[in-house]
């Protein structure tokens, strides 16, 4: 569909020719023809058409469409608890959240829990939607590390992918067409955000088990100053006999540069800072994964420079070690003399 089009027969709508048109004409057989971001610019054109792009009904659509796994019951009572309703959750949503800096000023606190709507496509095909909720204030959830499961330890979740060719063309495949939105919904704050990169940023076999582990991540600024962290989304995918593809495991956890997975109360303050504060914006092709290369970069110096500290500490010890025997026999031929 030509949304280019769409959008300039809409605003010609605009002034005198407006009157001329129903209102329900344009909002039954045109403005549900448009996705969000057009729909949005549309809504600049005129009063009338900001009134009339403005329905809840019109943003439930465009949502449903995105993310299937809005259309749940509970989680539409959540939404309709946002300012503006699917509007508002849809703004909060679709464009790439970028959260370079961290707002140590007014660093938010925990909410009670966080929902999970997750939506899996391959090949622009619905392979599994699903939502989770999250109970974020016991001293378990605070304590422990923080990782959200989002199947169940036995289950898993056939698909209809298959392959018959080699295993690079697979993981090939599936870094090129095997997509994950991770929106988290804080129904406290009526906030919500993605916080998973549309395409995977590696696609890996694990070496014990031969599962392949597709990878998604969102980088994030730590609670300390400088401090750098990743939101990851992992989808670990076994072979079913046939070839076809199955999902085991569907996974998120945040953990810091050191590879250590945070804990609930950090992760939680995390998250939230970066639904808050978190800037919405259109990103380029590869943007996330040259952003999440850098990453892997910046953990690798600071692996390096820790090494060297501890070596130059290793050195100082056997020094201090070897200056204190030579003393010590000093000590004792000069008593013994």
């Amino acid at each position: 569909m030509n949304f280019d089009s769409l959008e300039q027969n809409v605003e010609h709508l605009g002034g005198a020719a407006m009157s001329a048109v129903h209102p329900d004409i344009i909002q039954t057989h045109i403005l549900t023809r448009l996705d969000g971001p057009t729909l949005a610019s549309v809504g600049c054109a005129s009063s009338q058409l900001y009134s009339l792009s403005s329905s809840d009904g019109l943003w439930q659509r465009i949502c449903h469409r995105m993310w299937p796994s809005t259309a749940d019951p509970h989680l539409q009572r959540l939404i309709s608890a946002f300012p503006a309703g699917h509007r508002t959750f849809y703004f909060d949503a679709f464009p790439c959240l970028n959260h370079p800096t961290p707002s140590h000023n007014c660093r938010p606190t925990a909410s009670s829990a966080v929902v999970s709507a997750v939506d899996i496509r391959y090949h622009n095909k619905l392979i599994l939607s699903k939502i989770h909720e999250t109970e974020t204030e016991s001293g378990w959830f605070l304590c422990s590390p923080f990782r959200v499961d989002l199947l169940d330890p036995k289950e898993t979740v056939p698909s209809s992918v298959k392959f018959q060719s080699g295993e690079d063309t697979c993981l090939s495949d599936l870094e090129d067409n095997l997509t994950l939105n991770w929106i988290l919904i804080d129904p406290t704050r009526n906030r919500a955000a993605n916080f998973s990169s549309l395409r995977p940023v590696s696609v890996n076999r694990h070496w014990l088990t031969s599962d392949v582990q597709v990878r998604y991540a969102k980088v994030l600024p730590g609670e300390r100053r400088g401090e750098l962290v990743v939101c990851a989304a992992v989808i670990t995918c076994g072979r079913r006999e046939g070839g076809e593809l199955q999902l085991k495991e569907v996974s998120l956890h945040v953990e810091d540069m050191e590879g250590k997975n945070l804990n609930g109360r950090e992760s939680s303050l995390i998250l939230q800072d970066a639904m808050e504060n978190g800037e919405r914006r259109r990103e380029k092709i590869g943007e996330e994964q040259e952003r999440y290369a850098e990453y892997l970069k910046m953990k690798r110096e600071m692996a390096e420079r820790k090494q060297r500290r501890e070596r130059r500490l290793d050195m100082v010890c056997i020094a201090t070690g070897v200056t204190l025997f030579f003393v010590s026999m000093l000590v004792l031929l000069r008593r013994f003399s």
